[in-house]
């Protein structure tokens, strides 16, 4: 595809988010769980946070995608995921997973690699370190930031996607998604989006809002992270720090145009 192609692609997906406004269902962590819940909101979905196993199956039944982010582990989190999870394959609501601190320690990675097996999930959308643990090739995460891979990152997310059947999308200085023998880069973004908390969880939950509309994973997960990156080179131009830049980034996807979004993307295919 050409560039005015990619931009034509992410501008209908975006779009089309804010005609139907779908329901995105977040079993997340509770540290940036407002911003999800904004970010899910001014790009034109509609945000619910329902954790609660007795309520998770009905809930997302309603539901146009599913993301679950263990930022917060317990294990009874991990049985709402699943409880969840299960209801979402049986009505085919496509489930983002966001693996927080996979390989940092042995419950983390336990309870990932216990997601992975037991539901279908459309998209893991992680960092290096995260993606690397799961894939085998190593990786290695502290606390939940990535600090080393296993390998560069498109062979990682090649990996884990003809493993697991399913589409990769990792994220850092430019995007890398996998799935099947495809693969795209997405170089829109800004430095400062790694100065505030929660961004990864952020991109996660655009993943998620374009996977609503977007029956092709590999192209939601695409357009979702070069929006979201869009939006933060735009915030850029107006924020003084990361205090300024947060309020920024949230006006800029509440703001974020179709012609904006035509014009500015930056995705290609790589490999």
């Amino acid at each position: 595809m050409t560039d005015r192609h990619w931009g034509e692609m992410a501008a209908g997906m975006l779009a089309r988010i804010r005609e139907e406004h779908p329901l995105i269902h977040h079993i997340t962590n509770f540290v940036v769980m407002n911003d999800t819940a904004n970010v899910t909101l001014h790009i034109g979905a509609l945000p619910v946070m329902s954790h609660a196993r007795e309520e998770v199956a009905e809930m997302v039944s309603a539901a146009g995608a599913l993301v679950l982010n263990p930022g917060t582990l317990t294990p009874e989190l991990v049985e709402s995921m699943l409880v969840a999870g299960h209801r979402a394959n049986a009505l085919g609501v496509p489930i983002v997973l966001d693996p927080v601190g996979a390989g940092a320690t042995r419950l983390r990675t336990e309870s990932a690699n216990q997601l992975l097996d037991d539901l279908e999930i459309a998209i893991v959308r992680g960092n290096l370190g995260e993606v690397s643990t799961l894939a085998g090739l190593g990786g290695k995460v502290k606390g939940v930031e990535s600090v080393a891979g296993g390998a560069d990152a498109l062979k990682v997310a090649r990996t884990l996607a003809a493993r697991r059947g399913l589409t990769v999308a990792i994220t850092g200085k430019r995007d890398v998604i996998a799935s099947g023998p495809r693969a795209l880069g997405v170089d829109n973004g800004h430095p400062w989006l790694t100065t505030i908390t929660g961004s990864g969880c952020m991109s996660t939950t655009m993943v998620a809002a374009f996977a609503a509309v977007e029956p092709d994973p590999l192209l939601a997960a695409a357009a979702g992270l070069a929006c979201f990156g869009l939006a933060g080179e735009l915030a850029a131009e107006s924020a003084r720090g990361p205090g300024s830049f947060k309020v920024a980034l949230m006006d800029a996807l509440y703001n974020l145009t179709p012609d904006q979004v035509r014009a500015g993307v930056k995705i290609q295919e790589i490999g």
